[in-house]
């Protein structure tokens, strides 16, 4: 674009005495610019084809449009596929490059060098202008709503301050704001209008929930405890916390606690539903659950009065559900549509529902969850705060917990707190400032998992807290569970060792653990061929279950997808290493110990997003059907993929997965709501525009027991460090109101 038509820009939304929708008409030639621009834009890949495709219908809508509107529009469009729900104006005058998908060295060595004319920088065009001209320019046009403008109703954009919005999002964060904040007020008015009694009865369940350890600090408050009266009490509520802090056990406490009260109350349980937005996460939230119920004796559960008729003592363990779904089973999806079979008109038939992972939850599903949930059912959303946001446009529970560290709970919340819980709020997480929202939020503070001597546990509070300087000083220290070393190329052996037997010499103390350390993909690969020989069905049902946990033993994960250090290059190089051992038979198509990941819900196949499966080749004589029965004999050597779903193993045949890819090494993303006994964290040699400390966090924060951390070529961990201080700010104005 010329120099004529970006100072063309910059005069356009100049506001002068006489500025109406007519006196800021555009100069010649600059419109014609600004789409030539957008054209190559998209067509360099820094905007996507739906940005170009809605500046034209735009420009077609509005012919007189002003650039900096069209502009504007096309960097609002292009936000959503980068995980924000708006465009910050303020933000992107200040470092404009992040509106765009820019490659990494564009600035550094030139935008367009090697082109004839020079592709223009968002900065270049908005060099002259400042947000009073931007809002300016943007209040005047017919395309965008503004406060105070008559027609708010069907404009495409919606401008709120100096957030720009495509108007449908603006509705989901409006909608999404207004249903927690009803949640939230009718919460505050059932505890204002509780009794000493009904606190009474609270209190003696949660003392049975949460007898008193020998060896606690009087002066270490229970957050799991303080996290289920603060949910009890609430239409709405969320129970955040980092790994092994313990939000499974708390959410079944809650659920035992909830029924009990229920049944004191009206005779009558509760319906429960669990969700999670991936059938990974479903599956795990079903199993955590299960777990969790069977460390829970029945003498530590409230008592219930019988059953009407019966004078037989009731068990609240049969009323807590252990079976999660989807969220997109859960509300009905629609094929080809992005409506549910349950909204407002049909709500959901439940009394309270628990979403786990909300983190991964986006902005238009909460929206879509909140419209569907009767008016009376409880919401409480559990997650970690810190790990990576949903793939789509916004982060609803970072948002939600952005003060949670600072607590903010009024002094009037502190002290029913201790009233029923007899847990002092520590008077630093007080403060008279804090929001109602703030009130219904509890953040789990101690981990149990991971100890004072775990180095996966300091490692993961170095990055979350953005200590870069700590981090190589961290990897060197000799921790137990922690072993990091860099790895020159994938020929090399270390990477070999890493996958065949876990690398475990690396990891302090390994001898001693010899038995029981970390394993690589040669653990379940010797599962594999430990078969049983013409084994019944139960036998073979039984072995398969020991090698999809086996396989579950390790994980390579890579912030990267293609590239020779992403998951295309690392999953074809591991291929070739066990071909080459001859664990397997061969590196490509369908063979014996090929891992799969579900890459789409296959609902005919009762299979999700992100379910693992395990090619197995079977015995000659029999074989199972899907559900894991016995069923018609196969011919030796014919291959079936299983799978371990919350109904039990099914055995699918290779051609009916259509949507499958191969699994030694997966996606950060993809690995969200799964956890390992030992995981690989492979960083490529240079830093990418995705890597943040959200995505460092959540991949380290994915190993149970031993983590390696692996620098690519010659990087020293030095793209770690850098990555630990980027970190993700989405746009949005979700807290910006009175929640």
């Amino acid at each position: 674009m010329t120099r004529q038509s970006q100072d063309g820009l910059a005069q356009e939304g100049q506001p002068t005495q006489q500025s109406t929708a007519r006196t800021l008409s555009v100069p010649d030639g600059a419109t014609a610019s600004l789409l030539h621009t957008v054209e190559r834009w998209t067509a360099h890949g820094w905007l996507r084809s739906l940005d170009q495709a809605l500046v034209l219908f735009l420009h077609e809508l509005d012919p007189l449009a002003s650039p900096l509107v069209l502009l504007a529009a096309a960097l609002a469009s292009h936000q959503l596929g980068r995980g924000h729900v708006c465009l910050d104006l303020q933000a992107t005058l200040d470092n404009s490059r992040f509106a765009l998908s820019l490659p990494p060295d564009t600035v550094a060595q030139g935008s367009g060098a090697t082109e004839p004319t020079p592709l223009p920088l968002p900065s270049e065009l908005l060099a002259q202008v400042n947000l009073l001209q931007w809002q300016s320019a943007l209040q005047a046009s017919a395309l965008v709503a503004a406060p105070g403008k008559p027609s708010q109703g069907g404009t495409p954009l919606v401008l709120q301050g100096d957030r720009l919005y495509l108007r449908r999002y603006w509705q989901y964060e409006q909608d999404v704001a207004q249903a927690i904040g009803q949640r939230i007020t009718a919460s505050q008015h059932l505890r204002q209008g509780r009794s000493a009694a009904q606190d009474a009865i609270l209190r003696q369940a949660l003392d049975q929930l949460f007898p008193p350890a020998g060896n606690q600090a009087t002066d270490a408050p229970d957050w799991q405890k303080m996290a289920c009266a603060l949910a009890a009490s609430s239409a709405f509520s969320i129970i955040t916390g980092g790994p092994g802090t313990g939000k499974t056990t708390t959410v079944v406490k809650l659920l035992a606690l909830l029924q009990s009260m229920a049944l004191q109350q009206n005779g009558r349980p509760l319906r429960i539903c669990l969700a999670a937005p991936t059938g990974k996460a479903a599956a795990r939230l079903s199993e955590s659950i299960v777990q969790a119920l069977q460390r829970l004796g029945d003498a530590q559960l409230p008592a219930v009065p019988p059953a009407p008729g019966s004078g037989e003592v009731r068990s609240l363990k049969p009323l807590i559900p252990s079976d999660a779904q989807t969220l997109h089973r859960l509300l009905g999806s629609r094929p080809d549509s992005r409506h549910f079979r349950h909204d407002a008109q049909h709500p959901l038939a439940l009394d309270v529902l628990v979403v786990d992972e909300a983190s991964m939850v986006d902005l238009e599903m909460m929206a879509a969850l909140l419209s569907a949930l009767p008016a009376q059912a409880r919401l409480v959303l559990l997650g970690d705060k810190d790990q990576l946001a949903s793939v789509e446009a916004g982060a609803v529970l970072g948002e939600l917990c952005a003060q949670s560290e600072r607590g903010l709970y009024w002094h009037e919340t502190a002290q029913w707190l201790q009233q029923v819980t007899g847990q002092q709020v520590p008077a630093e997480l007080q403060d008279m400032a804090g929001k109602p929202l703030d009130q219904a939020v509890a953040m789990l503070r101690v981990s149990h998992r991971f100890h004072a001597d775990s180095g996966i546990g300091r490692l993961a509070g170095v990055v979350n807290t953005g200590r870069r300087k700590a981090i190589k000083p961290l990897l060197k220290a000799g921790y137990p569970d922690l072993a990091a070393y860099a790895v020159p190329d994938l020929t090399h052996s270390s990477l070999a060792q890493l996958v065949l037997d876990g690398g475990g010499k690396r990891f302090v103390d390994s001898a001693a653990k010899r038995d029981a350390g970390p394993v690589g993909y040669g653990h379940y690969l010797q599962v594999l061929r430990e078969m049983p020989a013409n084994p019944s069905p139960e036998a073979l049902n039984q072995w398969a279950l020991r090698l999809l946990k086996a396989h579950g033993e390790f994980q390579v994960l890579c912030a990267l997808r293609s590239g020779p250090w992403g998951v295309e290059g690392l999953n074809e190089r591991i291929a070739q290493l066990l071909a080459h051992r001859e664990l397997i038979a061969q590196s490509s198509g369908w063979y014996a110990g090929r891992p799969v990941l579900v890459t789409r819900n296959d609902y005919s196949l009762k299979l999700m997003n992100g379910d693992i499966g395990i090619t197995v080749q079977m015995p000659a004589g029999q074989a199972l059907d899907a559900g894991g029965a016995s069923g018609a004999a196969v011919a030796q050597g014919a291959l079936r993929v299983v799978f371990a779903t919350s109904e039990g193993l099914r055995w699918v045949l290779p051609s009916r997965l259509q949507a499958v890819e191969t699994v030694y090494a997966m996606t950060i993303h993809k690995s969200q709501g799964s956890e390992f006994n030992h995981a690989a964290v492979v960083l490529p040699p240079s830093l990418s525009p995705i890597m943040t400390r959200e995505l460092v966090y959540t991949g380290i924060t994915r190993a149970k027991r031993w983590l390696t951390v692996v620098a690519g070529g010659s990087s020293n961990f030095s793209v770690l460090e850098e990555a630990t201080e980027r970190q993700v700010r989405r746009s949005s104005g979700l807290r910006q109101g009175e929640l």
